[in-house]
């Protein structure tokens, strides 16, 4: 699937809609003294964001707004505007074709909140990492800011807020039940997944004088129809027994999931309407999805064909700036100190995590860049970028080692509804080598100037073992002290709820990982990362994880509770007590256990910092009430002790030396992966 359909128009294949003599703009102009540099008296389109604007490919505005631009068309940024009245989304003028408005590169609640629902007083994608700069839910209030600034301009949502709001979805911040968000903001348009195909195709026919409502052709897109007569409707609510004698119907085909009123009542129709989406998420067989809101029908096409390596080339061959915009001044944004000095290879995730977000937005299908593209941004790092050193910060993506993997079939690729590659087991379909991977990474290395290249991405470590040469690779020449690796578990009961393999393929992953330090002459360690109180797990499990990490000697310096963030399986798992991996049927669903009272939640949380004598009151209590009190003791093969010692608290967290010279290992857990 890493060829275009025939009938989709590669990406820069267009006639621009008016010539650029003068070529790019130093930056997108955020002011009209900047377009009057530009001899603009209009912007053709003007990009609302949630984030600081970073004229780079890491930050989605910049993409938009760079291809847009080569496509083109005049285009404004209005970065983080303040959304207590209209008069800052009116600082750039009247747009001539429309308003696209995003959150930026997180959703604006997982951005804004913790797990814990506490509001984070800092924001890494803002001036300073200064908080408060983006308000809750800012796809809607940017939009009906939009709205009121210029009534009759049509406003397009994107990026990931939309994407992962697209449908009815369970809020976890509300604990209930919202609309589609094109619903909430009164948009006109809704673009979901890598928006590149679908925003240039509605652009240029924004143009030419077309309206929302005759797009409904386009890829990728959401908006309020009515079902054409020629479609027929399958229901979601027998699609699993149905779905063979489906491919057999004649015509075109919508599926109706369960609309929104009947999802905020009815928990095994929400699962349902979840199970059914993630189906259809394949570019090669899905089929539109409709869903009931009130008395009108929002309809989802199709996600969009991924892009060819070419397109994708061209993609991060536009002339960013690779800097904050000027009006910044030398004020300090996290995110961009961050991955300044990184490089994006691929997109994309075919093991489909069932809390992660990823596959929801960018889709199964990995889209690769070339490695010349790779080299010629590393030279521009090296070139462009003020304080490099010499050193790549990470190459990588979603995940680190899903570089060029692909499916070995199209044909199979294309009627495959399985919502992983890799659980499971590794699908015997999919081409797992790592050598093209490991030819890039010697000739990045090659790269005159570079001295050292990280892959700071996370490690898929069951396609890794199937390479011990990769691990070799990456070992030598591309760790520095720590690499972060995910088992997320112990215990087979939450790890098939992850859809995650067992701790099986971490440990021979972390055999190969020791073997390969000591063969290289280096003290390397692993960076385990867990997720407390994920559906599906027990206290029981959450135990015996404890007693893994005690029995390892990890302990962790921070935990993160597992966060419900939109349209994820997971959450729908957390909000409905019901697993859509499997058929969603009334009175015979797979049950999950949702660990959604506070209690627990921390209690959870508290088996992941064992050592952490605060947590030993709270670990005493609940080990007594399982019937496990022999674990509370001094010994080592005991949890926590039975007495508080004098003297502990928050303070005297410091760790306790291990017997012959062996180091613990500290380590962050995370719960959520989101771009």
């Amino acid at each position: 699937m890493n060829t275009p359909d025939e009938n989709i128009t590669p990406l820069f294949a267009r006639p621009k809609h008016r010539p650029s003599p003068d070529g790019a703009a130093p930056f997108l102009p955020m002011s009209r003294a900047e377009m009057a540099r530009l001899g603009w008296d209009a912007c053709d389109i003007i990009l609302v964001t949630g984030d600081a604007y970073v004229d780079h490919p890491s930050f989605g505005m910049a993409i938009v707004g760079r291809l847009l631009e080569a496509q083109g068309f005049r285009v404004g940024i209005i970065a983080q505007p303040d959304w207590q009245s209209a008069e800052p989304f009116k600082i750039l003028g009247r747009p001539r074709l429309f308003f696209g408005v995003t959150g930026g590169n997180m959703d604006s609640m997982v951005n804004r909140y913790t797990a814990d629902r506490r509001l984070r007083h800092d924001d890494s994608y803002s001036p300073n990492g200064e908080g408060g700069r983006r308000p809750d839910r800012c796809v809607i209030v940017y939009a009906q800011r939009c709205r009121e600034a210029f009534k009759d301009v049509p406003i397009v949502l994107g990026g990931i807020e939309a994407s992962l709001r697209r449908i009815a979805h369970y809020d976890y911040w509300s604990d209930k039940v919202r609309r589609s968000v094109l619903a909430d903001a009164k948009a006109d348009l809704l673009i979901y997944g890598n928006a590149e195909r679908a925003l240039v195709e509605v652009a240029h026919r924004v143009a030419a004088g077309e309206l929302s409502r005759d797009l409904a052709d386009v890829r990728g897109v959401a908006l309020f129809r009515r079902i054409p007569e020629n479609f027929i409707e399958l229901h979601a609510d027998d699609l699993d027994s149905a779905d063979e004698g489906a491919r057999q119907v004649s015509g075109d085909v919508v599926i109706r999931l369960p609309g929104y009123e009947q999802v905020e009542q009815d928990k095994e129709a929400y699962a349902r309407a979840s199970r059914v989406l993630h189906r259809e998420s394949n570019p090669g067989n899905a089929r539109p999805l409709v869903q009931r809101h009130g008395d009108r029908d929002l309809w989802l096409n199709p996600p969009p064909i991924p892009l060819t390596t070419a397109e994708m080339d061209a993609v991060y061959d536009l002339p960013y700036a690779r800097a904050p915009h000027p009006s910044y001044g030398d004020a300090k944004i996290p995110a961009w100190d961050m991955i300044k000095f990184s490089v994006t290879i691929m997109r994309g995730c075919f093991g489909g995590c069932t809390f992660c977000s990823i596959t929801e937005h960018e889709g199964r299908i990995i889209q690769n860049r070339s490695e010349g593209s790779i080299l010629r941004e590393i030279e521009l790092i090296r070139d462009r970028t003020p304080g490099f050193t010499g050193v790549i910060s990470d190459i990588g993506g979603p995940t680190a080692n899903m570089y060029r993997m692909a499916c070995k079939d199209p044909t199979i690729e294309a009627a495959c509804r399985r919502p992983s590659c890799v659980f499971p087991g590794i699908c015997p379909n999919l081409n797992t080598s790592h050598d093209e991977l490991i030819r890039l990474y010697r000739k990045v290395r090659e790269v005159k100037g570079v001295k050292k290249v990280m892959v700071a991405s996370g490690v898929r470590y069951d396609l890794a073992v199937e390479s011990p040469a990769y691990v070799k690779e990456l070992v030598s020449h591309h760790v520095g002290g720590y690499l972060k690796i995910a088992p997320e578990h112990t215990e087979r009961g939450p790890l098939d709820k992850m859809m995650k393999p067992g701790i099986g393929a971490y440990d021979r992953f972390k055999t190969m990982f020791d073997a390969a330090a000591k063969q290289a002459g280096k003290q390397y360690f692993l960076i385990p990362y867990f997720i407390a109180a994920h559906p599906g797990t027990t206290d029981q499990d959450m135990m015996n994880l404890a007693l893994w990490l005690k029995r390892n000697r990890y302990r962790a310096d921070q935990v993160q509770t597992f966060l419900p963030s939109p349209m994820a399986v997971a959450t729908a798992m957390y909000h409905t007590g019901v697993s859509p991996l499997r058929g969603v049927r009334r009175g015979a669903s797979d049950k999950v256990e949702a660990i959604t009272g506070l209690r627990q939640r921390r209690l959870h949380k508290a088996f992941l910092r064992y050592h952490d004598p605060d947590n030993w009151p709270l670990l005493r209590e609940a080990l007594k009430s399982m019937g496990r009190a022999d674990l509370i003791g001094a010994r080592p093969d005991q949890l926590v002790p039975a007495v508080q010692p004098p003297g502990t608290g928050k303070a005297a967290g410091t760790r306790r030396p291990i017997r012959n010279g062996a180091k613990p290992q500290r380590f962050t857990t995370k719960g959520v992966r989101m771009r």
